[in-house]
């Protein structure tokens, strides 16, 4: 599992697991070994049981896009983030165009210049 997960606070956390799910919305499917990624992440973190019926929900409709802004993110986490999301995009072994270009255009909002 990513390394330090633990220094999140719980706001952080559920705003991870909004990046992750919006991760694994980018080529409009979801497959079964994202979802095990995401729900394993979501129990991992301790989200309480509601939270974890929300990502689950998540699974099945991203999250809206506004909520996923990466200038929400803060500077001493976005490391952890886009590794989080890589893992996630990962899940099924394949990365593709769309999932590839996410990445791509992630990691320069996240990345300091």
């Amino acid at each position: 599992m990513i390394e330090g997960l633990a220094r999140l606070t719980h706001t952080e956390r559920l705003q991870l697991m909004k990046f992750v799910c919006s991760a694994v919305w980018s080529d409009l499917e979801v497959n079964a070994p994202e979802q095990r990624l995401v729900l394993s992440l979501a129990l991992h973190l301790g989200l309480p049981e509601e939270e974890i019926r929300q990502v689950q929900r998540w699974i099945q409709v991203p999250p809206p896009p506004e909520e996923v802004d990466p200038n929400l993110v803060p500077s001493r986490h976005r490391a952890l983030f886009l590794q989080a999301v890589e893992e996630a995009m990962k899940a099924d072994a394949e990365v593709d165009p769309p999932e590839a270009e996410s990445l791509r255009i992630l990691r320069e909002l996240l990345t300091p210049a």
